[in-house]
């Protein structure tokens, strides 16, 4: 039986992951693109469905490639939100520490729909909290990111090295080696998907040279080679970071990094501030990806990534809103937004285009994520888009669309299609009660930070 077939007509804009296209429009097939259509041109043969795209700008899903879901239970709190990372985590530690099944279930729940509504159709998720209780936690997001209908890259984070071992993590926070080798291959062999069109790849992401031992940053990388699955890890966010690195392994972030076998294309790196000059080409060479991060950088003042320099070198650069803690948003199309901003006052306005900022949150995410599939509105790729229409105020009197999405500011998708199929649908999720999830969320946020 032949998959239905779905025209998406005559898009007022079209971007594929690198520029913008005149198009008349993208034809699907179950949950992969099978025409891209020239200006004038018309399916080869007829289509069950047909969209009217006129007032819709069309733009690969959107990928987010970094984040912490549980943060979403405290953001904007008093206590850190004029503090840099280093004092901001050691005063959020205690608090995390309480996180519990149900709670972490309602914050990645609403960071997802949170995404999703920003046109993201594709995540990864950084998450290193395993205190007692918490042992699943792993398995408590692949539901949540079944229920929301989204792909993402779930990366089994840890944290082994606590404060009475040097470490900046309070002892309730860390597992032993075992533990989370052990978990990690329970979570690779029973989540992974490896094909076209997953919609679930787990990746292994220890924490931070701070909050980690160099053994577990080596056999992570080794397990992850076996089992062919990519490594994450924060590197080079603070100066702090690299003082603590100089201090305890008398090695600068990337000669740590290599010392333990992570300088490979298998990596992505959160942040990746600051380099030297001879530290990005080693980077470039190797291949490894930067996810960039510009509101969190920005947020904890920790400085600005060298994105331009980088992809120079050879690196990969996308774009990953961080934890809800220190953006205090999911929204990636906002992150876009900032990224251009920022990127701007280091490269100025001829280099930094919207098409280039665009690209690293498609079709860069998508090489970060070691993903063929996704990223380009292309024949073969996934059905995967985020339509955005121009009809609120802060379009009126715009006259580029697609340009229009990142300078006036667009932070939510009218629609959005995972898979062949629709998730949102006139700016709201289908299935999804979301007034009855903020509830649960606003209850768990509050009884997280009274316990």
């Amino acid at each position: 039986m032949m998959a239905e077939r779905l025209w998406i007509k005559q898009p007022l804009a079209c971007f594929d992951g690198t520029q913008h296209i005149e198009s008349n429009g993208i034809v699907i097939e179950g949950n992969t693109i099978v025409e891209v259509l020239a200006a004038q041109q018309l399916p080869s043969r007829p289509c069950e469905k047909v969209f009217d795209a006129r007032q819709h700008v069309v733009l690969p899903g959107l990928i987010n490639t970094h984040h912490h879901f549980y943060q979403t239970l405290t953001r904007a709190w008093g206590p850190v939100i004029n503090q840099p990372l280093f004092p901001w985590l050691q005063t959020l530690y205690p608090v995390w520490a309480k996180l519990t099944p149900q709670a972490l279930r309602v914050a990645s729940e609403v960071a997802l729909a949170e995404l999703l509504l920003s046109g993201c159709t594709t995540t990864s998720d950084h998450h290193y909290l395993f205190p007692v209780g918490m042992e699943e936690a792993i398995d408590i997001q692949v539901a949540a990111v079944n229920h929301l209908g989204m792909r993402a890259t779930l990366s089994r984070g840890s944290m082994s090295l606590g404060e009475k071992s040097g470490g900046l993590p309070p002892e309730e926070t860390v597992q032993a080696a075992e533990t989370i080798l052990h978990d990690s291959q329970r979570l690779i062999d029973r989540y992974h998907d490896s094909r076209e069109g997953a919609m679930i790849n787990i990746a292994l992401a220890p924490c931070s040279p701070f909050s980690v031992t160099p053994e577990i940053m080596r056999e992570s990388a080794m397990l992850a080679k076996e089992k062919g699955v990519r490594l994450h890890t924060h590197l080079a966010e603070t100066l702090d970071e690299e003082a603590f690195c100089l201090q305890r392994f008398g090695l600068r972030t990337v000669d740590y990094l290599e010392s333990v076998g992570w300088l490979s294309q298998r990596t992505w790196l959160a942040h990746g501030i600051h380099f030297n000059d001879e530290e990005i080409s080693r980077l470039g060479k190797e291949g490894v990806a930067i996810s960039h991060c510009p509101v969190s950088n920005m947020r904890l003042a920790s400085g600005i990534c060298r994105t331009l320099d980088l992809l120079d070198a050879g690196a990969t650069i996308s774009l990953g809103v961080d934890g809800s803690a220190s953006n205090d948003a999911s929204n990636m199309m906002y992150e876009a937004r900032q990224a251009l901003y920022l990127q701007r006052l280091r490269y100025g306005t001829q280099t930094i285009t919207p098409e280039l900022v665009l690209g690293w949150a498609t079709r860069g995410g998508a090489k970060t994520l070691g993903r063929t599939d996704i990223g380009e509105i292309k024949v073969g790729k996934q059905a995967d888009f985020a339509l955005f229409t121009l009809e609120d105020i802060r379009f009126s009197g715009s006259h580029d669309p697609l340009a229009a999405l990142l300078l006036c500011g667009a932070d939510r998708a009218d629609r959005v299609m995972v898979a062949g199929k629709w998730r949102v649908i006139e700016g709201e999720i289908v299935n999804i009660d979301l007034p009855a999830l903020l509830n649960h969320h606003r209850a768990a946020a509050k009884n997280l930070i009274n316990l």
